[in-house]
């Protein structure tokens, strides 16, 4: 499967009298945006605003990112299963805004929605900080049951990402990118002296707003099984969770997941990246077991030397982790596993709720639970009372000031699973 991603990049965003990319900048007319996205009976108001990289912005409580996108050639649309009819993506052309993301925001979903600041220490910790952000604040109706709240969002979300995606259409685009997985036999027999290398995806699936979407279904529901890994590139996987903002794989995240982009960059060098085993992460001992058993045995069934783990969340996932590698390496194949840490605010306790001596070679995303002190900001976007409630918040979080007091977990991709983050380890 041959993917071609076409990226425009943005390098500003404003409101316009028409949706279009002209010399880089992205405008966008509200009222035309509004249009689109609006009509849901669930939602009482949408506002829009704007927050550019370097502003003295707070957007929260985040929800969910999103990188606006066309299907401009081949099969299947943007967000299959949601926008458009289901098909299967992954090859032929899409183009990409980049510099861009649609931020879902507003009255709070669960308890662990996020922050995003433009600027200051806070900005230093998510890469949504660089981005060209239009946020929609969704104020939902009164008594809206939690996940009809969240689905509502998560709609509004995506019908944003396509209608903004639609103005790259007819735009050549800065640079073409082309990624390519051969069918199975063919592309093993290809480079038949490299060691054999797929990403097992570890996809959030606990319910109760943690859920992840494949294709438009719940990942709960299924069970793990090969993708090519262009068509997670191309909008076969999206968020519908409320984990921990620090390391939810938000929408924007899927599609630009750096272990798949990195993987595709040493293929055909260093090793055979062969494709991507999806897996979920449940919740009962026997789901763990089963979805774990099936992994392992795909693994097996590709003729593997070696896989990436990742993971997202923490707590009860980590025993799906552990699963999984043991699992995998008890069948003679090496493991590497992407995780950050819960090991307490002065670093010294258990970082991970389960353990196993195959997890010999661990990439940490950091520790989630390390304090940060973020300034008040000039604008705030959203809703700040929910700073003291949202997981890494506490009662006094939020100061008379408008500064925070808060645990790095409250930042959204601040240790993101995945590695689409900003920190880094310094050998001294």
């Amino acid at each position: 499967m041959r993917l071609e991603l076409g990226n425009i990049f943005i390098k500003d965003i404003q409101f316009g009298d028409s949706t279009k990319v002209e010399n880089g900048i992205l405008y966008v007319q509200k009222d035309e945006l509004l249009e689109a996205v609006g009509g849901d009976n669930r939602i009482a108001s949408i506002e829009v605003d704007l927050a550019k990289p370097g502003e003295e912005t707070r957007i929260m409580p985040v929800k969910d990112v999103i990188e606006p996108r066309v299907k401009v050639e081949g099969p299947g649309g943007i967000f299959p299963g949601f926008i458009s009819k289901v098909d299967v993506v992954g090859s032929g052309r899409t183009h990409s805004l980049k510099g861009a993301a649609i931020v879902t925001a507003g009255s709070i979903v669960g308890f662990q929605e996020g922050i995003i600041d433009m600027s200051g220490p806070g900005a230093l910790y998510t890469p949504f900080s660089q981005t060209n952000n239009l946020v929609l604040v969704c104020k939902p109706i009164e008594n809206l049951p939690q996940h009809d709240h969240e689905h509502a969002v998560r709609m509004i979300g995506l019908k944003a990402a396509a209608y903004i995606g639609e103005a790259g259409r007819d735009i050549t685009p800065d640079e073409v990118k082309v990624y390519e997985t051969l069918p199975l036999l063919e592309g093993i027999s290809r480079y038949p002296d490299l060691p054999k290398v797929a990403y097992v995806y570890m996809l959030q699936t606990q319910g109760l707003l943690h859920d992840t979407y494949v294709y438009g279904v719940d990942a709960k529901k299924i069970v793990p099984t090969l993708i090519y890994p262009t068509e997670v590139m191309d909008g076969a996987i999206i968020s519908g969770n409320c984990v921990s903002a620090c390391d939810k794989n938000s929408t924007f995240t899927h599609l630009n997941n750096p272990i798949i982009e990195d993987l595709y960059e040493r293929h055909g060098k260093d090793y055979n990246f062969v494709g991507v085993i999806i897996t979920n992460e449940n919740v009962t001992l026997a789901d763990k077991e089963r979805s774990s058993n099936w992994t392992a045995k795909l693994a097996e069934l590709l003729g593997l030397d070696a896989v990436i783990i990742s993971e997202e969340g923490f707590g009860n996932p980590d025993t799906d982790l552990m699963m999984n590698c043991k699992k995998i390496a008890a069948k003679g194949i090496k493991a590497v596993l992407i995780t950050d840490e819960y090991a307490g605010r002065d670093g010294a306790s258990q970082s991970l709720a389960d353990a196993d001596k195959s997890a010999d070679a661990v990439v940490t995303a950091g520790n989630a639970n390390e304090i940060i002190e973020l300034p008040p900001m000039k604008k705030i976007i959203g809703d700040m009372k929910p700073a003291d409630i949202i997981a890494g918040g506490f009662d006094g979080s939020l100061k008379p000031d408008g500064s925070i007091t808060a645990e790095i977990q409250v930042i959204t991709g601040s240790t993101s699973e995945l590695g689409f983050n900003k920190l880094s380890a310094t050998e001294y």
